[in-house]
């Protein structure tokens, strides 16, 4: 071998070359005056986008099925790379504010009121009102199950709320109290929404399909506490008592927090008695009233059923 014969050859630069390949630039005016215009056309078409960055294309009808697959893969791959496995999820009405802002909103109705006694809607919106003053401690029981949950590092459970104003606020505002992260699972609707401040930024998520949506707030669960709400809260407590009873999931703890508000919205014992359910389903819950008799009933379920509250 020649001692002037090159053994190698440099590695090409990664980016760029010395001269260009033929498609880098688009065929010139010189050649056809009409080429240019002819490929900004097809630049601009629809089918020219990558189908990724085509928005109105994966919005289709027919793409729902990659759309679903894509919703479930990212929560399910940030929660896990957040080592989220177990989660206890709080739902709760969002209408239902901090006693401060309650108290606010009574004090301005009776204001209103006052000026105008004969006004029949603002009488009526000043007794809403009261009524959910009335109810604005568990508020305040909320956050406190959040502190007591984010608290106890031990369990490695997290709290998993949808991610509203309201009770599930007052979940997810105790975790942050603690400095401990916290879940929400917000839905797309076709108003505005903002999620509430106290969701730790990187496990917030916005879905646009209910049915992903509620496959994520049960697929970690390992209890459920019902506040106080409405039909969202009411929708998704029921899904999880049918669940379970039908074993289609394995049992949790479903607590009902507010035994008076719980037992005057859902007729439990008039379901027994008209024998549309068992009498073994109203053991499928438990009513409490306070974060920690709350917690304290999660733990001893756990201890009755021979398992930990969560895996190590």
């Amino acid at each position: 071998m020649s001692a002037n014969r090159p053994t190698g050859v440099p590695p090409p630069h990664p980016h760029e070359r010395r001269e260009p390949l033929p498609w880098h630039r688009p065929k010139p005016a010189e050649e056809d005056p009409g080429a240019p215009r002819a490929v900004e056309v097809i630049r601009q078409s629809p089918s020219y986008r990558l189908a990724e960055q085509d928005a109105d294309f994966i919005a289709r009808a027919d793409i729902r099925g990659p759309r679903l697959e894509i919703e479930y893969l990212k929560a399910d791959t940030i929660l896990a790379e957040q080592h989220v496995d177990h989660t206890i999820v709080v739902y709760g009405g969002t209408r239902i504010p901090e006693p401060a802002v309650a108290r606010r909103n009574v004090e301005a109705l009776r204001a209103a009121a006052h000026a105008d006694p004969d006004n029949a809607d603002v009488r009526s919106r000043l007794l809403t009102a009261e009524r959910v003053l009335a109810k604005s401690h568990y508020y305040d029981a909320a956050r406190e199950f959040g502190r007591l949950v984010g608290s106890a590092g031990r369990s490695r459970v997290v709290i998993m709320t949808g991610g509203g104003p309201g009770l599930m606020e007052a979940a997810n505002r105790g975790a942050f109290d603690v400095g401990a992260k916290s879940v929400g699972l917000n839905i797309d609707l076709p108003h505005e929404q903002y999620p509430n401040p106290y969701v730790t930024p990187e496990l917030c998520f916005r879905f646009h399909y209910f049915a992903l949506r509620k496959l994520h707030l049960l697929l970690r669960a390992r209890a459920l506490v019902a506040f106080p709400g409405g039909y969202g809260t009411l929708d998704e407590m029921f899904e999880v008592i049918t669940l379970i009873q039908t074993r289609k999931i394995r049992p949790i703890p479903v607590v009902l927090v507010g035994e008076h508000f719980w037992r005057r919205a859902v007729d439990f014992d008039y379901l027994v008695e008209e024998g549309v359910i068992a009498p073994e389903d109203r053991e499928l819950f438990w009513f409490a009233e306070t974060a920690q008799e709350i917690w304290s009933g999660i733990l001893r379920w756990y201890e009755a059923a021979g398992e930990p509250l969560a895996e190590s």
